[in-house]
């Protein structure tokens, strides 16, 4: 199966031609197929679904979902433009969003007042700084804020970004850094 070199980075990338020759495969019961796959893309399944049910075991059961539906179903993937890997992302999100609605509190809560351990002046002074984070971050370039966001919400290292983005490493190293240290000054200020 052909790949593309990323000249910039030297990272293999796969081409829809690769990923529709891996659903054929799959279609005929190779499960060795299927476990190309799911090691080039559970990543980015599992990191979409954790940012959007922040829960891990949710997070693995949209990705176990997902990729027992193309084990069962890979004919049903034939048809996807662009990008596999973006499409799976995608299908992991609307997953994901499902299973939020899906979700009903199993047990009513009544009101009840409870004691306080928390001191409320420090928590006010926290809640004044992660507001000040939050507005920082927002005012960040994209090329800045989006390998913050995979780092810190995604849990993504360097190198996965480097990989996901195809920026060179050092590129993404000096992207985080700098958005850390805008957002260490405008905490500061």
């Amino acid at each position: 199966m052909n790949s593309g070199m990323d000249e910039s980075t030297g990272v293999t990338r796969p081409t829809p031609e690769d990923d529709a020759g891996l659903l054929t495969l799959v279609q005929h019961g190779d499960e060795r197929a299927i476990a190309v796959l799911f090691d080039r893309y559970s990543k980015i399944v599992y990191s979409v679904a954790l940012r959007v049910l922040r829960d891990t075991a949710l997070a693995e059961d949209v990705l176990q979902e997902i990729f027992m539906q193309i084990w069962r179903n890979p004919t049903s993937f034939f048809a996807v433009e662009g990008s596999f890997g973006g499409w799976l992302a995608v299908v992991a999100r609307n997953r994901s969003i499902d299973m939020l609605r899906r979700k009903r509190p199993s047990e009513q809560v009544e009101e009840m007042n409870l004691a306080s351990a928390c001191n409320l002046a420090v928590e006010s002074e926290r809640s004044i700084l992660m507001e000040l984070a939050r507005d920082a971050v927002l005012t960040l370039p994209v090329e800045q804020r989006k390998p913050l966001e995979m780092a810190f919400f995604d849990g993504l290292t360097d190198s996965e970004i480097a990989e996901m983005t195809g920026d060179p490493l050092e590129t993404v190293k000096t992207r985080i850094r700098s958005a850390l240290l805008t957002l260490r000054k405008a905490v500061q200020a």
